[in-house]
């Protein structure tokens, strides 16, 4: 999903000394401060994520504000402002007089273009911290990713505690460990301005773009018949109403545990699978064949890795864009899946939906796009 912006301008609250009626005002004010406590902006809000995030905040009891390039859906409940996100002037207005801020917007990870990863991740992300402290905005939660810490080799149960990773498996991954270290240095406590990361891990569910429409689609193109490497590596894939409670938490829990402020957070369903589980339920569940055929995983790994130099060789010439590529050999052949044991301890959250629910419920929600016999 792509991002939007912001304009300079700081509103502030300005304090009246009162003395005889101060119950009264301070009611008032209680009510005003309540308010605004419940106002939040959802950035890159027409998005998956952002969809499923401004639907449980307004289920919660929140006022949303929706900022991003396009409006997505229509809602009477939500104030949509379109714009650029690296503008300032576009960005304002819908940071303005809000307390939360909830940035999830980001171009498709499958993209390949790179500069916009770095203007979207990058200098979108430094645009909207600079905003939010010139809006007043008082908290900022960031959606990550678990993969900056991820190299290509097995990781389990991993912590928090992990580098960010010297050798990010693509740009995109790149792009987002800059955009975590810019949000968690922005966090300053002094200054009444609080930052949280929020690491999920393999998002899925309903209206979900990417992962079932492309499983689908390789398919039905023959493409889902061989498991890379024993089909044993555990995989985190997370429900996205879990993600989005995880955030909301974050939200909530951020001005009274301190120790969330400027911290990441792993957020998963706690339930790691085999990744050739998970794309077989899928698959199998929409009437389509599950891979059964194994390739083991360094032959995959290096046949990918030949492929990439040869597009290389012959790009000057023919422009490819392969869906074979040691990124995604690594990404389903070896283990990654993480531990969310500090969000748990600091925020209480635990999962909402399990997977077995998660995978039903995702399922059902793509009937159109079951195989007909």
């Amino acid at each position: 999903m792509e991002p939007a912006a912001g304009k300079p301008m700081r509103e502030q609250i300005i304090m009246t000394h009162l003395t005889e009626g101060i119950p009264k005002v301070s009611t008032n004010t209680k009510k005003v401060s309540q308010n605004q406590a419940k106002k939040c902006t959802v950035i890159g809000g027409s998005g998956f994520l952002g969809q499923h995030m401004v639907e449980q905040l307004l289920a919660r009891g929140y006022a949303v504000n929706v900022f991003d390039m396009r409006q997505g859906f229509d809602n009477p409940r939500v104030q949509f402002f379109l714009g650029d996100l690296c503008s300032r002037q576009d960005l304002y207005p819908a940071l303005k007089g809000v307390s939360t801020v909830f940035h999830c917007a980001s171009p498709p990870p499958s993209s390949s273009n790179k500069e916009l990863f770095y203007r979207v991740n990058y200098i979108g992300t430094k645009n909207v911290i600079k905003t939010c402290k010139e809006a007043g905005v008082q908290k900022l939660i960031l959606t990550s990713s678990a993969s900056v810490v991820f190299e290509g080799v097995d990781i389990k149960n991993g912590t928090e505690d992990l580098p960010y990773a010297m050798k990010p498996i693509d740009y995109y991954t790149a792009t987002k460990i800059l955009q975590e270290r810019e949000v968690l240095a922005a966090n300053d406590p002094e200054r009444n301005f609080l930052t949280i990361a929020i690491r999920p891990h393999g998002i899925f569910g309903p209206r979900d773009p990417q992962l079932v429409p492309i499983l689908v689609e390789a398919a039905k193109e023959g493409k889902m018949k061989f498991i890379i490497g024993n089909g044993e590596n555990l995989v985190d894939f997370t429900f996205v109403e879990n993600v989005v409670h995880g955030h909301i938490l974050a939200a909530e829990q951020l001005s009274q545990v301190m120790a969330l402020g400027g911290k990441a957070f792993h957020i998963t369903n706690d339930e790691p699978i085999p990744f050739w589980m998970f794309m077989s339920r899928i698959l199998t569940g929409l009437n389509y064949e599950a891979p059964k055929y194994h390739i083991p995983y360094w032959v995959a790994y290096y046949l990918a890795l030949l492929l990439s130099l040869l597009v290389m060789v012959i790009s000057p010439v023919i422009q490819l864009q392969p869906t074979f590529t040691p990124m995604r050999v690594a990404l389903a052949g070896t283990f990654h899946y993480y531990s969310c044991e500090k969000a748990k301890k600091l925020m209480g959250y635990q999962p909402l939906v399990t997977m077995d629910d998660a995978v039903e419920r995702t399922v059902q929600s793509f009937h159109h796009l079951r195989r007909v016999e």
